[in-house]
């Protein structure tokens, strides 16, 4: 799902010399990176924020938001991503909708380039996020937010009593099918193998499940449906057989690629590109500070990334004060 977003009154402009030094710039403007904003603006930090080419985060692509808390009836990901925005630049935040091509967090300020316009920053919130890795159908791209997802905690309800397939054999999948068996009438796991990756007790967990169903040798290789999924087109990946599967959901469980390829060099990154933090929103690096699902893993949802925000910006205004960057007076009230 798609959505226009207006031009901001509070976009910076990239050639004015008045922008280019902050005491705070924030790298994203998913849930993580616009709460983050909203905490720094409110604290007098006049905070940078590059958006990126395409802003907002993965709830732009999300149609009902039903579990963000204060929307009793449900909210859409675009309207709620713009009232994140609109709050955000209410309390002075700049945005710039671009996205920052390289950093150098080897000194201070901190230095942050979108393309050759340079920008620095006292302190800075990196929170890129991450993306859901897709089979790269053009039909499921069609029908993403129309029966397509890939999470399973966030749509899950919505298919309640319905037949459902899940892509991959990991745990993600594991987890995401023995998940949505509390909604779905029947969990079909397609499997491009015919043995998952997933740990024993997850494989044994799914075996026992009366609802799940194992496919093994088979891949999507089309996403079917009129104003949603009704249909899979299917090929099995030993035969090359053609077959079809009625379902009305599908959901993606291949994994996500943290957005870090930016800060390769400047941060610690796990094994799987995810930012490392001291338990808290801290990196290795002096006043630079991660929050949200570029170094989440586990929950990925709004509300533990709009969390994380928060915990970043008050952790950046406090080691702000702590050098000398800024006064004691300067924050306002939480």
């Amino acid at each position: 799902m798609t959505a226009t977003i207006p031009p901001s009154t509070g976009t910076a402009d990239a050639t004015s010399t008045d922008t280019r030094h902050h005491k705070l710039a924030i790298i994203g403007s998913g849930p993580a990176g616009l709460t983050a904003a909203i905490y720094a603006a409110r604290a007098n930090l006049e905070p940078m924020v590059f958006a990126g080419n395409t802003p907002l985060g993965q709830l732009m692509i999300t149609s009902d938001v039903e579990n963000y808390p204060g929307f009793p009836g449900g909210i859409q990901g675009p309207e709620l991503m713009q009232l994140f925005r609109d709050q955000a630049e209410r309390f002075g935040s700049k945005l710039l909708d671009k996205d920052v091509t390289r950093v150098d967090f080897s000194q201070r300020p901190h230095r942050l380039w979108v393309g050759d316009d340079e920008y620095q920053a006292d302190a800075v919130i990196v929170a890129t996020g991450a993306s859901a890795l897709w089979l790269g159908l053009e039909s499921e791209e069609q029908f993403r937010g129309r029966g397509v997802s890939a999470c399973a905690t966030c749509d899950g309800f919505f298919f309640r009593d319905r037949e459902i397939a899940v892509v991959g054999g990991g745990d993600t999948a594991l987890e995401e099918a023995l998940f949505l068996t509390r909604f779905a009438s029947k969990v079909t796991m397609l499997v491009r193998r015919e043995a998952f990756r997933g740990s024993k007790i997850m494989q044994d967990r799914a075996f026992a499940h009366p609802k799940v169903v194992v496919r093994w040798n088979t891949e999507v290789t089309d996403v079917r449906g009129e104003m949603t999924v009704n249909e899979l087109g299917l090929r099995d990946t030993v035969t090359g057989e053609a077959s079809t599967l009625p379902v009305q959901g599908l959901f993606i469980a291949i994994g996500y690629k943290p957005n870090t390829d930016l800060f390769a060099g400047q941060l610690d990154l796990d094994e799987r590109g995810y930012c490392m933090v001291d338990g808290g929103t801290r990196t290795k690096v002096e006043g630079v500070f991660v929050a949200g699902d570029v170094h989440d893993h586990l929950y990925r949802q709004a509300v533990t990334a709009a969390g994380d925000g928060c915990r970043a910006a008050i952790d950046a205004e406090r080691w702000l004060e702590s050098v000398g960057e800024i006064e004691a007076s300067t924050a306002t009230n939480w």
